[in-house]
């Protein structure tokens, strides 16, 4: 049965900048937001965008996210001619092998592509917080007749080297990229989406893979060899909330932006975020508990004082205890008497009773998954 657009994500990423907080999951599987998990908003856009087949390729530490994702019944996405499909690293004739890259990824799994048979391929990065309607960029890379269309966004000029960077004419056709230059002509950065037509990216992809000076990339690879061949590489422009949450500090960052009396992204809204979460009581909040400026999620027990914090589902605070500036991931526990400020508490991490976890606004404090923080261990373990 042929489809129109197929879906990959790439959701294997160790994640080291994430320091603590990718110990014993990947990068995608991270909890955000109090109840939901990183790989939920690409996961959500293409229920919402109509895309019903999609791959989630895996590699790092792929258990919680294997469990997590199931059959993909919590984003609609169990159809008999659709669904969502686990897509481990498969053994190769010398044996087992990661994916050497983000294309060498899409590479080994042409198989399943083939089987799939779609007329696009939509790749997208398990890591970025967003929403997008994939269907609108689909809409633009047929009537621009393109062969390759990358989303992309503009991103100020000091974090521009950080991104795989283009430069377009004024149709939008692309006719630079440079993958984090040093010294960036413009600030129109690659999004890590991009939609292919599928016979044109099985003939780079196989090329690639018979490449033995190449590392394998999108950006660094195939990206460069398409616009050299002069093959039709659009952009699509961006314009709303996305963020890149590869480290620690932008992590908090982006939990912190839902705070606001307008969060970025209205993920409750018409374009709601879904996720795939156990059934828990309501919340309960003690009738000494003080919460301002804070997101409390269900099964979450506050007791003491929170302040501009992200509480996550099952987290239990205790009488006394004070957590500001902080994101306290799913069943954590925060004793009598404790402090948390600036800090990310990994799923199930306790502070002791009378511990103190102090981080600052550019050097978030992280405790890791199941670690607990006696009182005479003050110091916690930092970003980086």
């Amino acid at each position: 049965m042929k489809i129109d657009c197929l879906a990959m994500i790439l959701a294997g990423g160790q994640g080291s900048r994430l320091g603590a907080l990718t110990n014993n999951v990947a990068k995608p599987a991270v909890p955000f937001g109090g109840k939901y998990r990183i790989i939920d908003f690409p996961l959500s856009n293409c229920v919402h965008s109509g895309i019903e087949r999609v791959g989630v390729l895996t590699q790092y530490r792929p258990f919680a996210l294997h469990n997590y994702v199931s059959d993909g019944a919590a984003w609609d996405l169990d159809a008999h001619y659709g669904g969502v499909y686990i897509l481990p690293p498969y053994a190769r004739a010398k044996g087992a092998d990661w994916y050497r890259g983000t294309a060498d990824a899409i590479y080994q799994n042409l198989n399943f592509i083939e089987l799939s048979n779609p007329d696009y391929v939509l790749i997208l990065s398990g890591d970025h917080i967003y929403t997008m309607d994939y269907s609108k960029m689909l809409d633009t890379h047929k009537r621009n007749k393109a062969e390759a269309t990358i989303g992309v966004i503009e991103v100020p000029w000091e974090e521009a080297s950080r991104f795989g960077i283009m430069e377009t004419d004024e149709g939008g056709r692309i006719t630079k990229f440079v993958e984090k230059p040093p010294e960036p002509k413009s600030n129109l950065a690659s999004m890590g989406i991009y939609i292919f037509s599928a016979p044109f990216l099985r003939r780079y992809l196989e090329a690639d893979a018979k490449n033995p000076h190449s590392s394998h990339d999108f950006g660094n690879d195939l990206i460069p060899k398409m616009l050299a061949d002069r093959a039709r590489l659009f952009s699509y422009p961006f314009v709303g909330y996305w963020k890149d949450v590869g480290t620690i500090e932008s992590l908090w960052q982006a939990n912190m932006d839902f705070l606001a009396k307008r969060p970025p992204i209205d993920i409750d809204g018409h374009w709601n975020i879904l996720s795939s979460n156990p059934p828990v009581p309501p919340q309960y909040i003690g009738p000494e508990a003080r919460v301002e400026q804070s997101l409390l999620n269900e099964g979450a027990m506050i007791f003491g004082n929170v302040e501009r914090s992200v509480i996550s589902l099952g987290v239990r605070i205790a009488k006394g205890a004070r957590v500001t500036n902080s994101v306290i991931m799913p069943y954590a526990t925060i004793g009598e008497g404790a402090v948390v400020d600036h800090a990310i508490l990994a799923p199930h991490a306790e502070v002791a009773p009378g511990a103190r976890v102090q981080g600052q606004a550019n050097s978030i404090a992280v405790i890791a998954e199941g670690e607990t923080v006696l009182p005479e261990s003050a110091t916690a373990q930092q970003a980086g």
